[in-house]
C-alpha cells in the first residue's frame, strides 16, 4: 500500500479528530479532567470488556503480549535511566524523562491508530496492549514518579486497585475461562460495546485539547533526548522484543510494535503533577518538560508511523 493510501486511511481519521479537540481547547476554556474521568472510569473499561471478552485470542496470544509489553517497559526503563544518567540528568527531570521516554499513548492514540491500521483485529491486540501497560503505569509508572518529588516510590501504589481498566482485565477473562460471556447479539453486550465505542473518539478529543494547552516555551530545547528516546530507539526495541517473542498471530505482533511507537502517553504528566508539580530544573516544571515532549512525540508521529505501518505491511517481522 502507498504511503500516502497508509497516511489517508490510518493516520489522518487520528489527526483530524485529534485537532478538533485542539482547535476546541485553543477556542474555549473547556476542561479535560471530567472527560479523562468518564474515560477512565466508564468508556475505557467498557472497551476493555468488550473486546477482552469477545476476542478470539488464545491463552498463548495473551501471555506473549504480557511478556513483550512488560519487557518492552522495563527495557525501555533501563535504557532510559542509562542515558538520562550518561547525560548527567538531574531530579525531577531524570525521573520526568524516564517516563516520557517509555510509556506510549496506546490509549487515546493507539487504539484508534491500530483499528484504522489494522482492521481484521487491530482494535482488540490494541485494548489488550492497554491494559497490560495500564497495570505497569500505575505501578512501576507510580514508582519513578514518586521519585520524582523525592518520595520513597510506594505512597501512590495502591491506587492501582482504585482503576476499573485495571479491574477489567482479569473480569473479562475470567468471564471467557467462565464460559458465563453473555451472547454477542444479546442486549448487555451490545450495549457494552456501545459505550467502548464511544471511547475512541473522546480519547482523540482529549488528547487534541491537551496538545491545546502544552506550554513548550523554554521546555521545547530540553525535549530531544527523550523524544528520540520514544520515536527511534523505542519502535527498534518494540520490533527485538517482537522477533524475540514469537507472536503466532501477525496481526497481534504488528500491533506490539506499532503501540510501542505510538508518542509519548498523557499519563505521566498526570503522574508527576501528583509528586513533583512543584519542583522544576533550570527555570522549567517536569509537568512542562513532559508536555513539550508529547507534543513533539505527536508531532513527529505523523510521518514516523505512516512509514512504520508501511513496513510492517510489507513484512518487516515476517
Amino acid at each position: 500500500m502507498a504511503l500516502l493510501d497508509i497516511f489517508a486511511g490510518a493516520v489522518l481519521p487520528i489527526i483530524a479528530v485529534a485537532a478538533v479537540g485542539f482547535a476546541l481547547g485553543r477556542a474555549s476554556d473547556i476542561d479535560a479532567d471530567p472527560l479523562n474521568t468518564v474515560v477512565v472510569y466508564v468508556l475505557a473499561p467498557a472497551l476493555v470488556l468488550h473486546s477482552l471478552a469477545t476476542a478470539a485470542f488464545s491463552g498463548g496470544t495473551i501471555a506473549r503480549m504480557t511478556v513483550a509489553v512488560t519487557a518492552y517497559i522495563l527495557g525501555m526503563i533501563v535504557i532510559a535511566e542509562g542515558v538520562g544518567r550518561l547525560l548527567g540528568e538531574p531530579e525531577p527531570r531524570l525521573s520526568a524523562l524516564v517516563l516520557a521516554a517509555t510509556f506510549p499513548n496506546s490509549g487515546n492514540y493507539g487504539i484508534p491508530l491500530s483499528d484504522f491500521a489494522f482492521p481484521a483485529g487491530g482494535r482488540a491486540a490494541a485494548v489488550l496492549y492497554l491494559a497490560i501497560q495500564s497495570v505497569l503505569i500505575y505501578t512501576v509508572g507510580v514508582y519513578v514518579a514518586s521519585r520524582a518529588g523525592g518520595g520513597g516510590g510506594l505512597q501512590g501504589l495502591r491506587r492501582v486497585f482504585t482503576i476499573p481498566l485495571v479491574w477489567a482485565v482479569p473480569v473479562a477473562l475470567g468471564a471467557r475461562a467462565l464460559g458465563v460471556v453473555p451472547p454477542a447479539a444479546g442486549t448487555a453486550m451490545q450495549t457494552l460495546q456501545l459505550v467502548g465505542d464511544s471511547s475512541i473518539p473522546v480519547m482523540l478529543l482529549i488528547l487534541g485539547i491537551q496538545l491545546s494547552r502544552t506550554d513548550y516555551g523554554a521546555a521545547l530545547s530540553q525535549a530531544a533526548t527523550p523524544s528520540i528516546l520514544k520515536m527511534v530507539v523505542a519502535p527498534a526495541v518494540a520490533v527485538a522484543i517482537a522477533v524475540a517473542v514469537g507472536f503466532q498471530d501477525d496481526t497481534v505482533a504488528r500491533v506490539f510494535v506499532l503501540e510501542s511507537a505510538t508518542p509519548a502517553a498523557v499519563t505521566p504528566l498526570i503522574l508527576v503533577g501528583a509528586f513533583a508539580d512543584d519542583l522544576d530544573v533550570g527555570g522549567v516544571s517536569v509537568s512542562e518538560y513532559i508536555s513539550t515532549v508529547i507534543l513533539v512525540t505527536t508531532l513527529a508521529s505523523i510521518p514516523m508511523l505512516t512509514g512504520l505501518i508501511a513496513l510492517l505491511e510489507s513484512g518487516l517481522l515476517v
